[in-house]
């Protein structure tokens, strides 16, 4: 699989970083034509994403090499299980190696940290959603590890939907106010969020027309209030997401709720890395 132009120029940017001027243990400790393999394998259980990023790095140093991608983004993996054959040049292989790791570990790190939390919610309906709060730079490879993980992506910038938060309606002068101005220029047509912390002001975000209510910071007592206020409004109802402070302990109960989706920021900004390891061998 083709990597995006921007996924390929963050894998340069990457090599170039830790490359520099060149792998000098490498080039002064491997002989040039020795030739290995390379197996990456799970130490932990997780999912796999970025596979193919990580792929890409090896290529990068060398496109002689030849890659076996034996876990596709989305596999589950258990301590020792097989993730990647990597076969050529020992020293291109050793050079690739960190580059490919971090690519590999963190985006599958995300993976893990999603499934975990879409389990914790099955069977309620809702669906758990990513958020901006990703590493700079990586924001798409995050959020197709979210996507890899059997998460769900909700906006991926600023320019894609329009998101009134507590801030936009302070300075506008009240939720009303706010999406009316958003109205009055959307000519994008694009889908319109506003984000809410009382009932009082789910019930003003309900008659604005709004396309989705986040329900913000709300307990879910009170998130099953708003819930029922939205769908007991006339068709067609927006849809409705849960935000802020919610753990994997306690994403149960606001799912149970009825809402929609559920957006959580550690998915990206607090997900540790998946353990993987390389091991090489020199081909006989």
């Amino acid at each position: 699989m083709a990597l995006s132009a921007e996924a390929a120029a963050l894998v340069d940017a990457a090599l170039a970083e830790d490359v520099g001027e060149g792998d000098f243990t490498t080039l002064w400790t491997v002989p040039e034509g020795r030739r290995a393999e390379a197996r990456i394998v799970a130490k932990a259980a997780g999912v796999i994403a970025g596979a193919e990023v990580a792929a890409e790095a090896f290529r990068r140093v060398d496109p002689s090499l030849e890659i076996e991608v034996s876990a596709p983004d989305g596999t589950a993996l258990l301590p020792g299980d097989l993730a990647m054959v990597i076969r050529g040049s020992a020293r291109s292989i050793l050079t690739g190696e960190r580059t490919a790791l971090n690519f590999l570990q963190r985006l599958s790190g995300v993976a893990t940290v999603t499934r975990r939390y879409v389990a914790a919610v099955e069977g309620t309906g809702a669906r758990v959603i990513d958020t901006r709060k990703t590493t700079p730079g990586m924001r798409l490879l995050e959020k197709a590890a979210v996507v890899a993980g059997g998460g769900a992506n909700h906006r991926v910038g600023l320019f894609d939907m329009v998101m009134i938060k507590d801030n936009h309606i302070a300075a506008a002068g009240g939720i009303s106010a706010a999406v009316d101005a958003v109205r009055a220029r959307n000519e994008r047509g694009l889908r319109v969020e506003v984000e809410t912390t009382t009932l009082e002001e789910v019930r003003e975000a309900l008659g604005t027309g709004a396309d989705r209510i986040m329900f913000d910071n709300m307990s879910p007592v009170l998130m099953r209030q708003a819930v029922e206020i939205v769908h007991a409004h006339a068709a067609p109802r927006p849809e409705t997401e849960a935000s802020g402070g919610i753990t994997l302990e306690t994403i149960r109960s606001y799912a149970e709720t009825g809402v929609d989706f559920i957006s959580i920021g550690a998915l990206t900004h607090s997900a540790p890395a998946l353990d993987l390891s390389l091991q090489l061998r020199a081909a006989e």
